[in-house]
C-alpha cells in the first residue's frame, strides 16, 4: 500500500445486515461478483473496526449485529455445516450464546457472529440436553425463553465433535465482550 496515495477512509456507506447482506447507501448489493469481492477484502483493524479494503481506501462497515453472519448449509438428511457470509467454512465452534431476542451467537476461534435467523430451525437437531439427547419442542422452547430472559438453562449445542453450553447474553454487551465496533467513526484528532 505504500505506493498508493493517501486517500481518506469512508464511513457510513457500507453496511452488513443481520442476514449477511451488504448494503451500499441503503441499497442491497445483489451482484454476486461484488459481494465476493467485498468478502475477500473484509478485515478489521486493531481497534475492532471492520472494513472493506478497496485498493488504497478503507471503507468501514456498519454492523447491524456482528462482524460475521453464519449460514447453515448441507443437504437434507446429511450433516449440517456452517459457513460465514463471506463463504468461509466453519470447522469448529468455541462458544454459544442466546440474546434477549433469541439470536444465536457463535464464536469460531478468533471470529464471532450471529446465525442467520432464517437458518435457526435447521439447527434444532443440534440443541441437546446434558445427556446428549435431542429435546422435545416444548422443552426446547422453554429453555430458549429462559435464556432470552437472561437466566442460565441446561441447553447445549453439539457441532461436530464439540458440545458447548449455551449461555445468555444481552445484545448491548456483545460489541465490548467480543472486541468490535458496530458503527465505526473517524478518529478525532486533538
Amino acid at each position: 500500500m505504500a505506493k498508493w496515495p493517501s486517500v481518506p477512509a469512508v464511513y457510513g456507506w457500507l453496511r452488513l445486515d443481520r442476514r449477511g447482506d451488504w448494503w451500499i447507501r441503503n441499497e442491497r448489493v445483489g451482484n454476486p461478483a461484488i459481494t465476493a469481492f467485498i468478502g475477500r477484502n473484509y478485515a478489521h483493524d486493531d481497534r475492532g473496526r471492520w472494513f472493506f479494503q478497496n485498493g488504497p481506501q478503507r471503507v468501514f462497515v456498519t454492523l447491524d449485529y456482528a462482524p460475521f453472519v453464519f449460514r447453515v448449509t448441507g443437504s437434507e438428511g446429511g450433516p449440517l455445516e456452517l459457513v460465514t457470509h463471506t463463504g468461509r467454512a466453519i470447522r469448529a465452534v468455541s462458544g454459544a450464546w442466546i440474546d434477549e431476542d433469541g439470536a444465536l451467537l457463535l464464536a469460531t476461534g478468533p471470529d464471532m457472529g450471529v446465525v442467520d435467523d432464517r437458518d435457526l430451525a435447521r439447527l434444532v437437531p443440534l440443541f441437546i440436553d446434558a445427556d446428549g439427547s435431542t429435546l422435545p419442542d416444548d422443552v426446547l422452547g422453554e429453555l430458549m425463553e429462559r435464556l432470552q430472559q437472561g437466566r442460565p438453562g441446561p441447553l447445549w449445542l453439539k457441532f461436530r465433535d464439540t458440545t458447548l453450553s449455551i449461555v445468555p447474553i444481552h445484545l448491548a454487551e456483545v460489541p465490548a465482550r467480543f472486541g468490535f465496533v458496530r458503527d465505526p467513526e473517524p478518529r478525532v484528532e486533538n
